[in-house]
């Protein structure tokens, strides 16, 4: 065996034997186990970030050790392929997007193969491709059928440089999150899935999926159920003539008696009737359709108003209010209106201070008192103070008795309501999905029938950021007769909602799904970032639902376990600009000086020689140059050292900071091992291990192994701690060197050692492994060999350490017998020397023993 550790070859002729014996193909076996493992797929963007390979190097070690504990194990890849960055490229490039996506698809393949993922290539798709989408495309038209999917007027963020709508969270300080160009507010024809008619199952169903607790929440608040009441406010123009009633919605029905305005949207029909002939009033309205949408903007921004004139009947006093648009309130949540209550909302609070509209505090503090309002709005729950009748009752007292009358009097009702609105699919860009729709001479909107499918996005366009070229096709759009094509595509959430379940039968050209997914799904471990904790989990698990409900797969939840992995993190490094910006520099072009402990001192640009500042820790991006090229590091040091590092710098969840110091000693720690083995192998032939004739330093270094395999085991198999995992062989390695005994019983004890390091590390540094493994002489190769078990009979001890403590403190060490009682622990303990002179003089009130770890004595 040669003692040179040399990765570039073991690496290519490890890949080069997975890929001929076609050893990552899944095959279904109803008699086995099995374990489908999924990483969200990524976007081609044209080259894998540090991002990618610790998400997919964390699926990879999972999915091989659970082949090793013998499970048919499913592990595949494709490509979230649609969107605008490829838009935005073919326009920058002058390239057409499909060629642009399959040419980084292709690149990214060759990165991803590098790294020695074990993935079922066979079943790998793009989502533009029309053998994937065409299914998308059929389902679509059967929730048409079912009255699932609806179209209507909406109002949206319409970003004018993209051309394309825009989420409430793609809209940044009242821009589009992409071009930067101010969002309007526009009303179009938009197509809608009915996520809402799922609302309950959805948010019940998260009690059976083994998912992160902050990732449940962040979901229950998004669909946000709540128990509140629906009102109505009668309402008066300037001639006292009554007209449509104001509807609003409100958890808070105990405050109703403090009502001293009603604030309704910009886009409300009584704004709007309102704004007729009054300019002012218009140029309001038009100011508020280009303002913030989401709900923390909503929060933070300035209060704006204008009184519409009109006056709003109190529905149990008949006190008038003024009746004002507010530009805090949207049309899309609710019913576009609210009742302010200024003295308990501090949103309210802030609009009545600056328009001087009364604040009338109807709840008491916690002394029973009016509370203080002149810092602001009080919050909290408490009993009803002036409101007359229902004066002295508490929170849920008051919501009965004022939800009973307001129905009594035929102006309200208890409700269930939901914040979750209903999902719009449809997007007006070019590179995407098109949707199946068809349009009539006479205004018929029709789906299209299964025979008109797929409907193939046209490749070869010219891109230019005039919208959407789809518009501009009347080959595309022109069926004849009067009869037009819709130009809309889908939201690309809609191609990232069902791959997963693709993936389990990906060559079926008849149907979307077959049997297989039965077999398959759910997925038992899904990993990716936290950033898609909810709308991609979401839309995931509703359109599981729908397909659920079509019969397609039987299970209720697509994703059983989910695993949220930390950012991959870096040091920052600039020079300030004249124009007071920022010049940002790769560490890979920096010299640090450092302090003993590793922490930057100072930082100089290796080409001027000149200093550069410190920037600090932060997440791997382009924006601040500090992105580490994985392809660099595995020319460099191989696939295995970059697996090793990503493993060991830090548990998955938590954010791991990139270090070049801590490359290279994952580097070095491979070298050992190599070089281990190779000694291990010229030591000589090991002997049969017979272990009734162990000496002390035989049973020591074999109960080290079976020590370490049972660690290893559980941190990966059950805490997906690989990090303590590595660092646990890493101690037995260093026990194997430190091992001297050539002997044929010796050698087959360092020989069960070695082996185990090796199965050990197999998940997560394969190729090293697999040659490593073909070394020691194995037929079979590592990816084939079993886990190693744990035999518990070598962790038995004849002793065990036992700390002392008195008062708490540490005082002494034993060496105890494994069969000790109590009594002769205790006994043991005093008998220390230092223990001795801790109790000497002092009464010892008592002495606690945990067996088989601490004694402590309390003195007095």
């Amino acid at each position: 065996m040669d003692a040179q550790y040399q990765p570039q070859e073991i690496e290519r002729d490890a890949q080069q034997f997975w890929e001929k014996n076609q050893c990552f193909k899944a095959v279904e076996d109803a008699s086995r186990e099995k374990f489908y493992c999924l990483s969200m797929f990524p976007y081609p963007s044209g080259k894998l970030h540090m991002g990618h390979v610790r998400n997919y190097t964390i699926g990879d070690v999972v999915t091989r050790y659970q082949r090793m504990q013998g499970k048919n194990v499913l592990q595949p890849m494709g490509w979230d392929a649609f969107g605008m960055p490829a838009e935005n490229a073919a326009i920058k490039n002058q390239v057409p997007p499909a060629k642009w996506t399959y040419q980084n698809i292709d690149y990214m393949r060759g990165q991803l193969k590098a790294l020695g993922f074990a993935y079922d290539w066979s079943r790998e798709f793009a989502t533009c491709d029309s053998d994937y989408y065409r299914w998308e495309q059929w389902f679509f038209t059967k929730l048409v059928e079912k009255g699932l999917v609806y179209k209507k007027m909406s109002t949206v963020n319409w970003d004018p440089v993209d051309q394309t709508v825009l989420a409430n969270e793609q809209v940044i300080d009242g821009c589009g999150w992409r071009s930067g160009a101010p969002v309007e507010r526009k009303e179009i024809p938009l197509w809608f899935l009915k996520i809402t008619d799922y609302a309950e199952e959805l948010l019940a169903d998260l009690d059976k999926v083994d998912w992160p607790e902050q990732v449940k929440t962040m979901q229950r608040n998004w669909i946000g159920k709540s128990r509140g009441v629906e009102l109505a406010f009668d309402v008066a123009d300037h001639d006292d003539n009554a007209l449509e009633p104001l509807r609003v919605y409100t958890t808070r029905p105990d405050t109703l008696m403090g009502v001293t305005y009603v604030a309704v949207a910009a886009g409300h029909p009584l704004a709007q009737a309102a704004a007729e002939g009054n300019p002012t009033l218009s140029a309001f309205l038009e100011e508020c359709s280009h303002g913030g949408t989401s709900e923390a903007e909503l929060a933070t921004m300035e209060k704006k108003g204008m009184d519409t004139g009109y006056q709003a009947v109190h529905p149990l006093t008949g006190r008038r209010v003024p009746v004002y648009v507010a530009n805090f309130v949207l049309m899309e949540y609710g019913t576009g209106a609210v009742m302010a209550v200024p003295a308990h909302d501090q949103r309210d609070w802030e609009f009545a201070t600056k328009y001087d509209l009364p604040i009338e505090p109807v709840i008491a503090d916690e002394n029973g008192e009016v509370p203080d309002l002149s810092e602001g709005a009080h919050d909290d729950y408490g009993v009803l103070i002036n409101s007359g009748e229902f004066d002295g009752l508490d929170f849920p007292a008051a919501f009965d008795a004022i939800a009973a009358r307001l129905a009594e009097q035929g102006h309200g009702e208890v409700k269930t309501n939901f914040r979750l609105r209903d999902w719009g699919v449809a997007r007006q860009r070019y590179w995407g999905a098109p949707i199946p729709v068809k349009y009539g001479p006479e205004g018929q909107t029709v789906p299209l029938t299964d025979d008109e499918l797929p409907v193939e996005l046209p490749l070869e366009v010219t891109v230019d950021a005039s919208g959407s070229p789809l518009k501009r096709m009347p080959e595309f759009s022109d069926l004849g007769d009067g009869w037009i094509r819709e130009t809309d595509t889908f939201d690309t959430f809609m191609e990232s909602s069902w791959y997963y379940a693709r993936f389990c039968c990906a060559d079926n050209p008849e149907a979307m799904l077959d049997e297989r997914a039965d077999y398959w799904l759910p997925v038992d471990l899904y990993i990716g970032g936290i950033e898609h904790a909810i709308l991609h989990l979401l839309y995931a698990r509703f359109f599981h639902k729908l397909m659920r409900d079509f019969g397609l797969v039987d299970s209720d939840e697509p994703f059983q376990r989910l695993l949220t992995q930390g950012m991959v993190i870096a040091e920052t490094f600039y020079r300030p600009t004249e124009n007071g910006g920022k010049d940002w520099f790769n560490p890979a072009d920096v010299a640090v000086r450092r302090d003993d402990k590793g922490r930057p001192l100072s930082a100089v640009l290796e080409s001027d020689g000149q200093p550069v500042e410190m920037g600090g820790i932060e997440k791997m991006s382009k924006s601040k140059n500090n992105g580490v090229d994985p392809q660099a590091m595995i020319d460099r040091f191989g696939a295995d050292t970059v697996r090793l590092f990503m493993m060991f710098a830090a548990p998955p969840e938590q954010s791991l900071e990139w270090s070049d110091s801590g490359v290279e000693g994952a580097h070095r720690f491979l070298k050992r091992l190599w070089r281990l083995v190779a000694e291990h192998l010229a030591a000589g032939t090991p002997g049969t291990l017979d272990v009734d004739a162990l000496s002390e330093p035989q049973r020591e270094l074999r109960r080290k192994t079976h020590e370490t395999i049972q660690k290893a085991t559980d941190d990966i198999g059950r805490r997906t701690t690989f990090n303590t995992a590595i660092a646990a062989v890493m101690e037995l390695t260093n026990a194997l060197g430190k091992f001297d005994d050539a002997s044929p019983l010796g050698l087959a004890v360092a020989r069960e050692a070695v082996e185990a390091c090796v199965l050990l590390l197999a998940p997560i540094t394969p190729h090293a492994c697999h040659a490593l493994w073909d070394e020691l002489g194995h037929d079979t190769p590592a990816i084939d060999a079993p886990w190693p078990v744990v035999d518990e009979a070598a962790l038995a001890r004849d002793t065990l350490e036992m700390v002392v403590q008195v008062n708490g403190k540490l005082r002494a060490r034993l060496d105890v017998p494994a069969d000790a009682d109590k009594d002769a622990i205790e006994a043991q303990a005093m008998a220390a020397e230092n223990v001795q002179r801790h109790v000497e003089g002092k009464t010892v009130r008592k002495v606690i023993v945990v067996p088989g770890k601490l004694v402590n004595i309390v003195v007095g």
